[in-house]
């Protein structure tokens, strides 16, 4: 018997033993090693997403961890192997997935939210979904992945360049993974955030941050442009003043990537986007190619994880870990180590 946390209600996780499902034709069983805490698991503890979450529910999707057992007809996976996974299973007939768009198929399954997720000792996947590790990248920096690949995603579709000049609108997780991958790419960052401790850890990875709450930022911006504005902004904050500021801080033809789940509908000045003939983005999850890329991040240290994670906890400590990650401004990334039940260590 193994343990697992779920989501039973609204506020309430708990851990509670598991049977263990083995891996079937075309599947592989993992041993969790690190899962991080995300915003849409935040999300789920509210209880916002339970037309989607079936309680008792196991959640989690940023993870690493090892091999376990491997079903029929599986190939290039043995036990032992260091993996993380792209948490997607799509259907291949629907119209997204025919024109080539599988990552948002009208009928996806995001594991770990329509399905049992990672926050367990044992996990069942297809091995499809898996992503490999280098042997010498450490699994606790390793469950970033997951979030770099958001990033590397988003980057990618707001089609960064060398030189540009790109807004951060949240510091939080994604958005300082956002600014560090798009400084990877060549373009000149600042990071808009509230909470100073999570601005001074994007000045710590050498990222210029202004708070909206004392400083002008479409005036900084234009300061900073030469009154041209900003090339590309990216809405991380999921707040109404941030995508205000997003839209303020852009210059002629600028883009606006949204990033955030916003849970309802938001003012938008479209006077703006006519004005300047701004463009809206999109961005949703990721394909393999940006997870792949994502690992590299992580493993060459472009993406200092370490500087990132704020607590490993144990298993049975993940509910009050959620908690601790509603206060928001004086945390980063919360790992939950699932191979530990008894105590978990600071880091």
């Amino acid at each position: 018997m193994t343990l697992a946390v779920r989501y039973t209600a609204a506020r309430t996780l708990d851990t509670a033993p598991a049977e263990p499902s083995p891996p079937g034709p075309g599947e592989v069983e993992l041993a969790p090693a690190y899962v991080g805490i995300c915003g849409t698991d935040l999300h789920i503890f509210h209880g916002d997403m339970d037309a989607r979450v079936a309680a008792p529910a196991v959640i989690g999707h940023e993870m690493s961890g090892r091999v376990v057992r491997v079903g029929a007809g599986v190939e290039g996976w043995r036990p032992g192997d260091a993996v993380t996974v792209m948490p997607l299973r799509w259907d291949d007939t629907c119209p997204a997935c025919l024109a080539g768009h599988q990552h948002v198929c009208q009928h996806l399954d995001f594991i770990g939210i329509d399905s049992p997720g990672a926050m367990q000792q044992r996990w069942t996947v297809p091995a499809s979904t898996l992503v490999r590790l280098p042997d010498t990248l450490p699994l606790d920096r390793a469950a970033l992945v997951e979030p770099t690949a958001v990033a590397v995603h988003d980057v990618g579709r707001a089609q960064v360049r060398g030189g540009e000049k790109a807004v951060v609108v949240g510091g939080g997780p994604v958005g300082v993974l956002i600014a560090l991958v798009a400084r990877a790419a060549g373009a000149e960052v600042r990071v808009v955030e509230l909470s100073a401790h999570r601005r001074l850890l994007a000045e710590e990875l050498g990222l210029t941050a202004w708070n909206p709450a004392d400083d002008d930022v479409p005036a900084l911006v234009r300061q900073w442009t030469g009154d041209a504005g900003a090339d590309v902004a990216f809405e991380v904050s999921g707040a109404a003043g941030g995508v205000d500021t997003a839209v303020d801080v852009l210059g002629v033809r600028g883009r606006l990537c949204l990033v955030a789940i916003h849970p309802r509908p938001r003012e938008i000045n479209l006077h703006r986007f006519f004005w300047r003939e701004l463009t809206l983005i999109g961005a949703r999850l990721y394909d393999r190619s940006d997870f792949e890329k994502a690992v590299t991040l992580v493993h060459d240290g472009t993406i200092p994880a370490e500087r990132l994670i704020s607590k490993v906890v144990p298993l049975t400590q993940a509910p009050a870990a959620f908690e601790a990650l509603e206060g928001g401004g004086d945390v980063m990334k919360i790992l939950v180590d699932c191979a530990d039940d008894a105590q978990g260590a600071a880091v």
